[in-house]
């Protein structure tokens, strides 16, 4: 895309600029002629409706919304699970800063324009070049759409251009069923992919399968909506108090043919992509049998534009388009500014294969049935406790003393100098004792000091002498009890970070791409509508057998992601389904995805919180009606032995507490929207 925001950037002035006498053109204003009848206008056109597409990636940060500066930036930080964040910015996803209303309405009337302009200038372009254009606008209009029905549900299907100045009546559009909302996505998404071309026009164009592929993903949220709202206590719908219309939600007698409708869509579209797009998962350095070139060929994915399994790709360009990840989320050793952004939890680490268990599932750190039981297992070094790790997490996830940059990254909870065997710190890890801290236990607190700790970094490291030398207590990336700017659960997040030790960090230097698509998204589309096809009793759009579509397409993730393949075939059950859940919660991690699965899914509530993991596991471990938990995982040495042993335990460096209610799976509608309009109804129960 780096082409068209080249473009934006050097006259977008000139397209936007006002005029002073009504009665000429002034030379400072671009018309329609100049940019509908040849394809630099249309490049500058194309440029300023892509500016602002409510994309998610380096610069979009949930607590800020459509910013377009990626300040503090993280990602699966929203109460997702996956990572938490030292700051306030680490909270439940429900609303946005900047609320994604009146500049959705922007990019609306300039797609609106085009579809309605473009005709008159139809002569100007071939046929195919003319039809594409249009279907990129119809693209544009079905991604704004679906942005906001996500959010909002029912919204003002703005379908046209509307006047200005004109009457109340006509600048006025009420919101929309959330049922006719989809649809017109649905229908919008359909005109984009008949008119577009199989290839893109330019870089950073889209074309029939880009739009296929998000087609897909819409409908997997719409079908999710019908069907899952009804899950919630009390259904989840309602009327707005000015219309009367359903703006959440789906009429009693309706949302059974309609998910059963939008998950058929999801399907067809996703294996359309598969069997004629031309895509296949990244395996360019991925080997059967080697677990670092499984490891290896995954981190090299998320930077290699030339991979077969780039559906579409939000590019940058150093200095004019620079985003700041690095700056914010890499180890505290790299800090600059700041660093340690995107924490992943064990909890998140604990849905990966290549660790013993504990009969509840969690991960084992004790020789007891419980890691309040027991001692604790020893290990050489921190990486062999990760010895038998899927390569899919450590090409996700920065273990404690793996490599990255070149350089070690040491994290220590602290030095242990007590005798062994050594028992847990801890005599309650439950919930109910989540805020207990290492900093209290008598051990750090009491003579004869057996813990150590480190506050800060640099001289406020505790030390600890061992064999003649001075070990630091939580080593040179944390976690520091009092500093947040290191680790704050053990681990650190590589998946998006630049890799190459001589690649400077900083705000605005980064410029490794974002991937809004991939083929192993629209595998996991299709295998989640096939099973709920197949839940539903519908029989298969293509006469293919759903529950091997499904069974399939994880299989393929998981070979080249080096997990345990399934020896079976999905089944058609909740079960089954969650095994789908949990593959794309691992897959999808850290890419803006699983913050509106969680939504779409229903399951971020204390009532149906048992499915928010894609698996069984008992919510009260993490969660307390409205309010959730999440963990980390604490690496230390102990000095009597010189091998380190593992604490699971409540995040314990700015902790962090999250809530959500079923009122919080629609956002609010802005309050002055509401205020000011006649038409325009605030979500029912607000």
């Amino acid at each position: 895309m780096k082409k068209l925001f080249i473009i934006l950037s050097i006259l977008g002035s000139v397209y936007l600029s006002s005029c002073v006498d009504l009665d000429i053109t002034p030379k400072n204003v671009v018309s329609d002629d100049d940019l509908l009848t040849n394809e630099s206008g249309m490049d500058v056109y194309m440029a300023r409706l892509y500016s602002y597409m409510p994309f998610e990636d380096f610069k979009y940060m949930a607590e800020w919304g459509y910013e377009y500066n990626g300040w503090l930036a993280a990602t699966g930080i929203e109460g997702t699970g996956e990572a938490v964040n030292r700051d306030g910015i680490s909270k439940s996803f429900t609303s946005e800063r900047t609320t994604y209303w009146s500049r959705a309405f922007e990019t609306l009337r300039d797609a609106n324009h085009l579809i309605e302009t473009l005709p008159n200038y139809k002569s100007n372009h071939t046929e195919a070049v003319y039809n594409h254009y249009l279907g990129e606008a119809y693209y544009v209009r079905a991604t704004v759409f679906y942005a906001m029905a996500r959010r909002f549900g029912g919204i003002p299907l703005v379908t046209k251009v509307i006047p200005y100045p004109a009457e109340a009546s006509t600048l006025e559009v009420p919101r929309a069923s959330e049922e006719d909302t989809w649809n017109q996505i649905l229908n919008d998404f359909d005109k984009a992919i008949e008119l577009m071309q199989p290839q893109s026009l330019k870089s950073g164009y889209s074309n029939k399968y880009v739009a296929l592929a998000f087609k897909s993903q819409a409908m997997l949220y719409a079908g999710s909506v019908a069907k899952y709202n009804e899950s919630v206590s009390g259904r989840l719908t309602g009327l707005g108090k000015k219309t009367g219309v359903r703006v959440i939600g789906f009429d009693n007698d309706k949302w059974q043919e309609a998910y059963k409708k939008y998950f058929t869509e999801a399907y067809k579209a996703a294996r359309q992509v598969m069997t004629e797009g031309g895509y296949s998962l990244y395996k360019k350095k991925w080997n059967a049998t080697d677990k670092d070139a499984q490891y290896q060929n995954m981190v090299d994915m998320f930077s290699d534009l030339s991979s077969e399994e780039n559906i579409y790709v939000k590019e940058y360009l150093y200095p004019t388009l620079a985003h700041a990840y690095d700056a914010y989320s890499s180890p505290f050793i790299f800090r600059n500014p700041l660093s340690a952004g995107t924490c992943p939890t064990l909890d998140f680490v604990e849905l990966f294969d290549g660790f013993d268990r504990y009969p509840n599932g969690t991960i084992k750190v004790t020789s007891g049935a419980s890691n309040t039981e027991g001692n604790y297992l020893l290990y050489d070094t921190p990486m062999d406790f990760f010895k038998n790790a899927e390569p899919r997490l450590r090409a996700y996830v920065i273990f404690p003393g793996d490599m990255f940059k070149g350089k070690e990254i040491e994290v220590r909870g602290g030095v242990y100098t007590g005798n062994t065997p050594i028992k847990p710190l801890f005599e309650n890890y439950s919930y109910a004792n989540a805020e207990e801290r290492y900093q209290q236990l008598k051990a750090y607190t009491q003579a004869p000091k057996t813990l150590y700790l480190s506050s800060r970094e640099g001289a406020d490291q505790e030390l600890v002498n061992y064999n003649g030398n001075q070990m630091t207590a939580a080593g040179a990336n944390g976690p520091f009890y009092d500093n947040g700017e290191a680790t704050v659960t053990g681990f650190y997040g590589r998946k998006w970070l630049n890799p190459n030790p001589s690649a400077e960090i900083g705000n605005g230097k980064s410029t490794q791409p974002f991937i809004l698509m991939r083929y192993a998204e629209v595998l996991l589309n299709a295998a989640e509508a096939a099973i709920e096809l197949k839940l539903a009793g519908v029989v298969s759009p293509d006469g293919s057998d759903l529950q091997q579509i499904a069974t399939d397409a994880v299989n393929e993730i998981r070979e080249r992601a080096g997990a345990t393949a399934l020896t079976a075939t999905i089944p058609a059950t909740e079960d089954g389904r969650d095994i789908v859940r949990k593959e794309r919660r691992k897959e999808l991690a850290f890419e803006h995805k699983t913050k509106w699965d969680l939504r779409r899914w229903r399951v971020l509530h204390y009532d149906g919180r048992d499915g928010f993991w894609g698996e069984k596991r008992d919510k009260n471990m993490y969660s307390n009606n409205a309010d959730f938990r999440f963990r980390g995982l604490y690496p230390f040495f102990s000095t009597a032995t010189g091998k380190y042993f593992f604490d699971a335990h409540y995040q314990w460096v700015s902790a962090k507490k999250y809530s959500y209610s079923p009122l919080d799976y629609y956002f609010e509608i802005p309050s002055n929207e509401v205020a000011k309009s006649s038409v325009i109804d605030q979500q029912p129960n607000r």
